[in-house]
């Protein structure tokens, strides 16, 4: 008899989950950007998996961003990252930026990018911060409807972004809601989200 048990595992990363989170990000950047016309070799380079392990580094050693990585039998299937935003327009005292949520490909529809999403609105709310903003491909049409759904609006700024695409800026107002048994935190302590 086969049990599949849906438990995810919720931790922060370590430098030791780098090259592990550089691939899942790959695979799951190499989908999306894939089906939007980007070629593959500008996906999957030797220079561009360098850069993105050097990028997943320096975030996971920083001080103000949050590096998280959702587990399911001892397999990364996504990873979360967070912090304060980017561009000088946006308040920082009352908005946190969802910089990336990646899930592995083939665990798509298994409800890990809303567990994710969950983490990030409680960190939030653990940090008393009223708005989120993040950017999203608009080729990526999967990512932009996913964040439809968890309430997430476009604001209207923009920014050039591959394949002749924009990155769109989407917000998400101070009523956002962690669904229930869906709490998780950003500590080193896994958290079983389900």
């Amino acid at each position: 008899m086969i049990v599949t048990t849906s438990h995810t595992l919720l931790r922060t990363a370590d430098l030791d989950d780098v090259d592990e989170i550089t691939d899942l990000h790959t695979l799951a950047r190499t989908a999306y950007y894939s089906a939007g016309g980007v070629p593959d070799a500008e996906l999957t380079s030797p220079e561009a998996r360098l850069r993105r392990r050097e990028s997943w580094t320096r975030a996971v050693r920083s001080g103000d961003r949050t590096v998280l990585c959702a587990e399911r039998g001892g397999e990364l299937v996504g990873i979360l990252a967070m912090g304060p935003p980017y561009e000088a327009d946006v308040d920082a005292t009352t908005t946190g930026q969802l910089y990336q949520i990646h899930v592995r490909p083939g665990r798509w529809g298994e409800g890990l990018g809303s567990r994710l999403h969950a983490a990030f609105v409680q960190f939030l709310r653990d940090a008393s911060l009223t708005t989120g903003v993040l950017e999203a491909w608009e080729s990526n049409s999967r990512a932009q409807a996913f964040y439809a759904r968890h309430g997430w609006q476009p604001d209207g700024h923009r920014r050039p972004g591959p394949g002749g695409g924009d990155y769109v800026r989407m917000r998400l107002g101070p009523d956002h809601e962690v669904p229930p048994g869906r709490v998780a935190t950003s500590s080193r302590t896994p958290t079983c989200l389900d």
